[in-house]
């Protein structure tokens, strides 16, 4: 997996948050940090992925209040999220480690700690996600929250399904949502909404290219 370079707008890392491109099987990705947790990932392509931070004169760090680089907390947390989707993609990762903080109403939040209790493998309809949200009859809302998930994989909104199954919708393509369901043991035939799970298989596979 290639990371290209980091990008903080200011050129000091102490205002707006810090930015990496990252080149995954699917696509690349942009990763944010700020305030030591990650708090975006998107595909480049998809229509609520921020405009990238124009490039700015690199200056000298400046410390915080304890004599650290300002930078280093999101460095080393884009570090840890290029890691970690290589691990995952190579079918070596079952769950993600790194700190995460996504922006959005309380509500969106409940939404998205709920998707992060998802584990691997598991899929789970709009319907039940709503019933754990205890906003039974707010399924639409429910919907709504997990289309606006701001760290796409990471938060697996891909593991969100119609009752029976459907691919429904998802933020980076259906195209992606197929190809990490099976990664994660879901097959289905054809990216598109109706479309059903066709079987499953407990094995993790894998989406780089074999050597």
């Amino acid at each position: 997996m290639i990371a290209r370079g980091s990008r903080h707008p200011n050129g000091t890392g102490t205002a707006g948050p810090c930015v990496r491109v990252v080149d995954t099987p699917l696509g690349a990705m942009r990763l944010q940090a700020e305030g030591g947790a990650l708090t975006g990932a998107w595909f480049l392509d998809q229509r609520d992925c921020p405009a990238m931070p124009e490039p700015a004169a690199e200056a000298s760090p400046s410390p915080d209040a304890g004599g650290r680089d300002s930078r280093s907390a999101e460095d080393a947390v884009l570090d840890q999220a290029v890691r970690e989707l290589a691990e995952y993609f190579a079918g070596r990762l079952r769950a993600f480690s790194l700190p995460m903080a996504p922006q959005g109403t309380p509500f969106q939040r409940r939404v998205w700690d709920a998707l992060r209790d998802l584990d691997f493998g598991v899929l789970e309809s709009y319907g039940a996600l709503a019933q754990r949200c205890a906003t039974p009859a707010a399924v639409r809302a429910v919907a709504q929250a997990v289309g606006r998930n701001p760290i796409s994989i990471f938060i697996p909104c891909h593991r969100v399904v119609g009752a029976d199954s459907a691919l429904t919708g998802f933020g980076g393509g259906l195209h992606r949502k197929q190809a990490l369901l099976a990664l994660e043991g879901h097959a289905y035939a054809s990216p598109v909404r109706q479309a059903r799970r066709a079987q499953q298989d407990p094995r993790q596979g894998s989406l780089w290219d074999s050597p």
